[in-house]
């Protein structure tokens, strides 16, 4: 009887005790939803901004691979800069950058300036997104581990789906400046919450800090952005493609060397040694390259393919966005009861549906067709997501569990900045076979370059499924 109570005192044990988790958690959920809603938010708005800003599909998409280009380069340094500041003063300088950022945003007078506050508020995403997942790890107990994390999937996951739902009310009514304006109070409020309830959840050591792995981290994740990104506009045979491409993998392939083998590395790759956060890790991020791939191409496809109204646009991306919430809430859950193999497999397979629905539409397809196509696609996505974090992060325990945070979430901006450049690229070149062809409407070249896209993320969800059969038939739960 004793040891069974010993049993459960150590399942109940939370590594840093808080009085009120939920309060703690308050400000960043909050400020991670705005992050997350910013970035695929404007994805509605993007055919009104080339046009009143003057600029191409190819570069109006740099104001998403941009703002995910700065996330991915932040989030490799949150390990190293948790140990100089403490919990509470990374979230609070997050917070007032997001603001700055959307108060820039909000009054560019042109493109340069609108891409700055966007790169800006990149930063605090990048900041506010690790930290959301490490603390979470901490404060709560392992039986409620699971769901934990299903709360903070449900940021992740829910806030880009209904983005574009909102920017289109908006958009509807006023002007996309009011996309930015209308983050500032719900940043006011993460801050009061952040100030009262968030504490320190790890010592700040202040170790030495490796300025040339920082570069390192800069200039090759941020090539790889630039490489693809560029790609859309010059061609993936491009000297400036193929040199952007090569300079990222080879200063990439150098920072990882050198983390590897530094005694105190600023990102701890060796958290790639253990199969259980390897397998995990890459899961979660062809899942958000899933996600964003499709949002970025979805709302698009509906106005400039269908000739559908900004407004009703939203609208029709609102059930979507409704089911991905639901379905987020309750597959952390999921994890706590049957692990993550039957979750991941079954998500990526009714991922795979949705994709292929969304590959055979046409300049006529029904509302109520695309509707579906892309509540099947939420239902699938969100419910392989939290699991396979889950179970990668579960596998690491100690201090490399805030690297592995800082590691999966790196990647996954990475990865979802490659993923809508890519499907930028690919829309290009099925609107230009579709001329090519001798057609010349434009609503139907463009469906044609959204069925290149569609069938990328029809691509990864198939490999997200072949990877899922590789998790562990039964494991061990908190």
């Amino acid at each position: 009887m004793d040891s069974v109570q010993s049993n459960q005192a150590v399942a109940d044990k939370v590594r840093v005790p808080v009085a009120h988790p939920m309060l703690a958690m308050m400000g960043m959920l909050i400020g991670g939803f705005v992050g997350m809603f910013s970035e695929t938010s404007l994805n509605i708005a993007l055919p009104q901004l080339m046009a009143q800003l003057n600029v191409s599909t190819a570069t109006v998409q740099w104001l998403v691979t941009g703002y995910m280009l700065m996330i991915g380069i932040v989030l490799p340094l949150s390990s190293i800069i948790t140990k100089w500041f403490t919990t509470r003063q990374v979230i609070l300088f997050a917070l007032i950058d997001f603001a700055v950022g959307a108060i820039i945003s909000a009054s560019a007078p042109g493109f340069g300036v609108l891409l700055l506050g966007r790169m800006i508020q990149g930063i605090a995403t990048g900041l506010i997104l690790p930290l959301m997942f490490t603390v979470a790890m901490q404060i709560f107990p392992p039986y409620k581990l699971g769901a934990a994390m299903g709360m903070v999937g449900l940021v992740i996951m829910f806030a880009p789906a209904v983005g574009p739902t909102l920017a289109g009310l908006v958009l509807g009514i006023a002007s996309w400046r009011w996309i930015f304006w209308l983050f500032v109070p719900f940043l006011v409020i993460a801050f009061l919450f952040a100030v009262t309830s968030l504490k320190n959840i790890a010592p700040v050591t202040r170790p030495k800090i490796d300025f040339l792995s920082i570069l390192l981290s800069m200039v090759g994740f941020g090539s790889l952005v630039v490489g693809v990104s560029l790609a859309s506009d010059q061609g993936w045979g491009s000297p400036a493609v193929l040199g952007a491409l090569v300079l990222g993998l080879v200063v990439l392939a150098w920072y990882s060397h050198r983390q590897l083998t530094m005694e105190n590395p600023i990102l701890n790759l060796k958290a790639f040694a253990i199969p259980g956060f390897r397998t995990g890790a890459v899961l979660v991020m062809i899942n958000f390259g899933i996600i964003l791939s499709a949002m970025y191409l979805l709302p698009m496809y509906i106005q400039k393919g269908l000739l559908v109204p900004v407004a009703l646009t939203g609208v029709i991306m609102f059930p979507g966005g409704l089911m991905n919430a639901i379905v987020s809430a309750v597959s952390g859950r999921l994890y706590d009861q049957v692990g993550a193999r039957r979750p991941a497999m079954l998500g990526f397979i009714i991922s795979m549906i949705g994709a292929l629905m969304l590959a055979v539409t046409t300049t006529h397809s029904a509302i109520w067709y695309i509707i579906l196509a892309h509540v099947v696609l939420m239902i699938g996505a969100p419910l392989a997501m939290s699991p396979s974090q889950t179970h990668g992060l579960n596998a690491l325990t100690g201090p490399i569990a805030a690297d592995g945070s800082a590691i999966m979430n790196t990647l996954q901006q990475v990865v979802g900045a490659i993923s809508t450049a890519v499907a930028t690229s690919l829309l290009g070149i099925g609107q230009a076979a579709y001329y090519a062809n001798g057609a010349h409407q434009a609503a139907g070249a463009f469906v044609n370059g959204a069925h290149y896209g569609f069938y990328f993320t029809l691509v990864l969800a198939f490999a997200g499924f072949l990877l899922a059969t590789r998790l562990p038939k039964h494991e061990k739960l908190g």
